[in-house]
């Protein structure tokens, strides 16, 4: 029974309002739990004016709230663009903070329908699960770009920043017109001060550029811009996300700034160690993005390069790379030759530091990066090459089966697959391409081959809306059917299944003689050559089929 009213100790009270406002011990002071005998839950604020409704107006007046004035109304984040980076890294977060409310906006209606359905519109292996346990509780997709970025306390902007086709920069420089755009519109639908996160891959000092379009645009209201890059690499961005090497936030060194960098701090901390929760100045985490690219794809032109002086001199590039790779100052990851490296990030962001360093007078540093992007090249092409002359010099009108069309397993992306460039150089000798991939549709696999350079890193409703159709491709669903009469097979994606493949059956159903071409050194070539075959594995020891028909880059 409460006490009389005007006999009640203050202690009585402030005992009665540990039982709502108790904190968790999270990092973040917005959520409390309550603790009774009986259970233990989660609360956020709201549940103080239930209980202060059983409360007398005299009661009320005499508590003593100050040790409670840490609460806060309940953090909104928003988050434009619902790609790649966006979708999975906000899916995460609304799970990580369940009373985090998390919106992704996109002006793509196709897209965030996707998201809203069972059929996610990209595929990561874990994605499905998070998005399924969050989605209409504290995660939500929409196309209401302007209502969620204005109510919200922290805008991520992960919009596409394609390199320039044309004018200053252009094949190098970034087209940050979609960034530039975002940040109009935040600045004009925005009413209450906010913390603007760079989450796409941006040019050093882009964060400049957009705080002075906030700044001259505010109305009065403070905008703090934080650099938030993400070190994602697909096929494992759940697990990345999940357990990640290191967060990284760049923020301005000011009193406000810092303070925005404390909040994004402890959104991540809820889940993120503290020790790998990264902060360092705007241009740091801005340029750091590039360099771990930069670095990556480094190592991936490096054993590529050997690749090709293994073949020559009868050296095994995989012996080679172990070697290589057990030295502890080096160490193994990123050293698995391949066909050449693909995806959003790699070439566009060493393009990007090559123009940065141009435009710094930095002439020798920018060649430098710019033999990274050569060597990938000269690999694709070199792989053509040996398809070609070891086919006695021509492949028209023979039927090439295509195994893998993504640019690494467990994704469906293909921006950027190194698969594009070999089909288009095959196709260049009017060869027959059947391609199978278990992941890339039919209408994606023609978009690629007909899209100018750089056209596939904008927004899809201003990509060409009828790809032209590819007569010599036919895509099929069976890699038994792709590999059905052709007279030879391109593996040029490491999916598991590929390495399961019953090639007595496809080696029977082929022409003679049959030949494999394994762009990612997943298949036993001396099972192959046992059945019939004629293989060839990047930077293995080759053939005498092949050591007879050399091909030149």
């Amino acid at each position: 029974m409460r006490p009389e009213e005007g006999g009640a100790p203050r202690h009585w009270f402030r005992e009665k309002l540990s039982l709502v406002l108790q904190p968790t011990g999270e990092t973040s002071p917005p959520f409390f739990s309550a603790t009774r005998p009986e259970k233990r839950r989660r609360n956020h604020p709201y549940l103080l004016r239930r209980f202060m409704v059983d409360l007398s107006f005299s009661e009320i007046q005499r508590l003593d709230l100050s040790e409670y004035q840490n609460i806060k109304k309940m953090v909104k984040i928003c988050c434009i663009g619902a790609g790649y980076v966006g979708g999975p890294t906000m899916a995460v977060i609304a799970l990580k903070c369940p009373s985090i409310e998390v919106a992704v906006v996109d002006i793509s209606v196709p897209r965030i329908n996707a998201w809203n359905s069972d059929q996610l519109p990209i595929y990561e292996p874990g994605l499905d699960d998070v998005v399924k346990q969050c989605r209409g509780k504290n995660l939500f997709f929409s196309t209401d770009v302007e209502k969620h970025v204005s109510e919200a306390d922290i805008v991520f902007v992960s919009v596409n920043t394609p390199t320039k086709t044309r004018g200053l920069g252009a094949g190098k420089a970034a087209d940050l017109t979609y960034w530039e755009s975002a940040a109009r519109m935040i600045a004009d639908v925005s009413k209450s001060d906010k913390i603007v996160v760079e989450k796409s891959t941006v040019p050093v000092k882009t964060a400049e550029a957009i705080e002075k379009i906030l700044t001259h645009n505010s109305k009065g209201i403070n905008f703090q811009i934080l650099s938030n890059p993400e070190f994602l690499a697909e096929g494992t961005a759940i697990q990345d996300l999940f357990k990640p090497d290191r967060v990284l936030i760049g923020g301005r060194e000011t009193p406000e700034g810092l303070k925005a960098v404390k909040a994004l701090k402890d959104v991540y901390a809820h889940w993120v160690p503290d020790e790998r929760i990264l902060t360092t100045n705007l241009w740091s985490a801005e340029l750091s993005k590039l360099a771990a690219n930069a670095f990556l794809a480094q190592r991936i032109s490096s054993v590529n390069a050997m690749s090709a002086l293994c073949e020559a001199t009868g050296a095994d590039v995989t012996q080679v790379s172990f070697a290589v790779g057990t030295d502890s100052r080096i160490g193994p990851k990123f050293l698995n030759t391949s066909v050449g490296f693909g995806g959003s990030c790699f070439q566009k962001d060493i393009l990007n530091l090559v123009y940065i360093c141009e435009c710094n007078g930095l002439p020798e540093v920018a060649e430098y990066w710019k033999q990274v992007i050569k060597i990938n090249d000269y690999q694709k092409t070199r792989f053509v090459n040996r398809v070609v002359a070891s086919m006695f010099n021509t492949v028209a009108n023979k039927k090439v089966a295509i195994l893998g069309f993504a640019f690494k397993k467990d994704t469906g992306d293909t921006r950027e697959t190194p698969a594009i460039d070999v089909c288009k150089g095959l196709l260049g000798d009017k060869a027959r391409l059947s391609i199978y991939d278990p992941q890339v549709t039919e209408d994606q696999i023609q978009r690629d081959l007909t899209m100018n350079k750089f056209d596939w890193d904008h927004p899809l409703h201003l990509q060409p809306m009828s790809p032209t159709t590819v007569k010599q491709v036919s895509v099929v669903w069976d890699a038994y059917e792709a590999t059905k009469d052709a007279h030879a097979v391109c593996v040029l994606t490491e999916w598991d299944e590929f390495k399961t493949l019953d090639f007595q059956k496809i080696y029977d159903n082929m022409q003679k003689p049959a030949f494999v071409f394994d762009g990612r050194n997943i298949i036993n070539a001396d099972k192959l050559r046992e059945i019939g075959f004629i293989v060839y594995s990047i930077g293995k020891p080759l053939d005498a089929w092949l050591k007879d028909m050399p091909a030149v880059a």
